[in-house]
């Protein structure tokens, strides 16, 4: 430990494929190499997503995979027994973006699903960085697919949002 999701962009270091669209995933933009003020290094992660709900779904997420596009149905994950907790940076560009869930685990296939499922929800972001913790104690981590997810559900944030994230550990 620490093991990590992202540390900055094209990091030897970082695990998990930010490849799991979930929902309207249409209205979802990635920019893994982000420049504007990230919080430690040389980048963060930006997201942002439209309020169009094109697919009708009314929220958008995406989830970080190991292998990419895995949804249990593939040999994947990471043991992470050692870890304790999950711990990351976040700051949404108006400091109005409200994420519904910040999550670890949680992907259910038939070869190989996660052996967990943690998560904080109901987030308001501020436009200063701040660090956010999902407590892993007690969980078993045996075999962890979806390493992080965020979830946005689009009445909450009317106008659409955008939101950065850094330095994704587990601990």
């Amino acid at each position: 430990m620490p093991f990590w999701v992202y540390v900055d962009y094209a990091s030897p270091d970082n695990h998990y494929d930010a490849s799991g669209y979930m929902g309207d995933h249409r209205d979802i933009s990635v920019d893994l190499n982000s420049i504007n003020f990230p919080y430690r290094g040389n980048s963060a992660l930006k997201f942002s997503m439209v309020a169009s709900d094109a697919t009708g779904e009314g929220w958008a997420g995406l989830y970080f995979q190991d292998p990419p596009n895995n949804w249990g149905t593939m040999h994947g994950g990471y043991n992470l027994q050692n870890a304790k907790k999950l711990t990351f940076f976040a700051r949404g560009k108006t400091g109005k973006e409200l994420i519904y869930q910040f999550k670890v685990g949680g992907i259910k296939g038939d070869l190989q699903a996660d052996t967990a499922v943690a998560f904080i929800q109901n987030i308001r972001l501020t436009k200063d960085w701040k660090q956010y913790t999902i407590n892993l104690e007690g969980y078993n981590l045996s075999n962890i697919v979806g390493g992080f997810c965020w979830i946005a559900i689009k009445k909450d944030n009317p106008d659409g949002l955008t939101f950065y994230i850094d330095d994704i550990r587990f601990e």
